[in-house]
């Protein structure tokens, strides 16, 4: 791993565990490993022609069943330091922000998961790939949860997670013969946005909603239209107190990952970063109040002349077809402050 290996990694936890059992009690279970569940197809009997894939269904079941209690291990509270450190480790891209948000924001508390069985989604590499990364989704605390781990040297990391929203199903994955999901590449143009578009278009639609070049491509809702409302609500009520306001999405240099549903379209993952600021213009109080969530990161209640907030978000899209056109639907989103400053 970045700093230990993985071994050592699980040794560590262990003695974490042990020394706050007594308090705490225990810790989740290593979760089981299902195939085939809702959100899947099912798999015909295995094809003796397939080549082997670069990452095997195996391989997949055993990392998520090493990392997932690792890090439930690693949120135990303790007097044990370093489980920041160990924590981080274990994730990358928008969840090391998250996680690292996590301790810092709750004192070194962070909340802890009841994992249920996952279900794989692993995509046929073939032998040489040099990003591979899968899919599973489980319960987290009774709540359907995507997460998507990527490699990282020899090791194995979580990259993202996104909970299943109210109302929203999984799209069914489409699996082959021997029960093997397909990855899109960032350019595919059989769906209404190719993976690598998700997260511009995304941001744009945050943004600016039904008004901009991309409205129409994602389905209204929290997290698309109905934000861009509420900037543009925020940034109207702060101009009118003496204040600029503004909220950047950006989609930043983090990976997307898209498999191929069974209806010809795409389940695609990705994060972006929010960024809003909010800075004195001519509010001769001086007070720019610091929100409640962002009191771990800020010791004052307000700050004088400006205000800069960080979110990373994760989301889960279900994208149709291009045979088929119709707005995308965010299903999956988790997100979090993770970075608050002020002068």
């Amino acid at each position: 791993m970045r700093a230990y290996g993985r071994g050592k990694m699980l040794a560590l936890a262990v003695g974490v565990l042990a020394a706050a059992t007594a308090c705490t009690g225990p810790a989740q279970t290593s979760p089981a490993v299902t195939q085939g569940k809702a959100g899947a197809t099912g798999a015909a009997s295995p094809s003796p022609s397939a080549p082997p894939p670069a990452v095997t269904r195996q391989e997949a079941a055993e990392a998520v069943a090493e990392i997932l209690p690792t890090d439930d291990v690693l949120r135990v509270e303790s007097p044990v330091t370093g489980r920041l450190l160990l924590g981080t480790d274990l994730v990358r891209d928008g969840q090391l922000a998250l996680t690292q948000a996590a301790f810092e924001s709750t004192g070194d508390r962070p909340p802890r998961y009841a994992w249920g069985s996952p279900t794989l989604y692993v995509p046929r590499f073939a032998q040489g790939e040099r990003a591979p990364w899968f899919s599973a989704l489980a319960t987290r605390n009774g709540q359907p949860t995507l997460l998507t781990f990527a490699k990282s040297g020899d090791d194995w990391l979580l990259s993202s997670a996104a909970q299943l929203l109210p109302g929203q199903e999984l799209p069914r994955v489409r699996l082959d013969a021997d029960g093997y999901a397909t990855a899109l590449t960032p350019d595919d143009k059989t769906v209404t946005i190719s993976p690598q578009y998700m997260g511009p278009v995304h941001a744009s639609v945050a943004e600016t909603g039904s008004a901009g070049v991309t409205a129409g491509l994602l389905a209204d809702g929290p997290y698309t239209t109905e934000v861009a409302k509420q900037i543009a609500t925020d940034r109207e009520t702060a101009k009118k107190d003496g204040f600029s306001y503004d909220s950047i999405f950006s989609a930043d240099n983090w990976p997307v990952y898209a498999l191929r549903t069974a209806d010809g379209g795409a389940l695609i993952q990705y994060s972006l970063s929010r960024n809003t600021s909010t800075r004195t213009v001519a509010n001769n109080t001086y007070i720019i109040p610091v929100p409640p969530e962002a009191g771990w990161a800020i010791s004052t209640s307000s700050v004088r002349r400006s205000l800069k907030l960080t979110e990373v978000h994760q989301y889960a899209t279900a994208v149709p077809p291009l045979s088929a056109p119709a707005a995308a639907r965010v299903v999956a989103h988790d997100g979090a402050l993770t970075r608050a400053s002020g002068e």
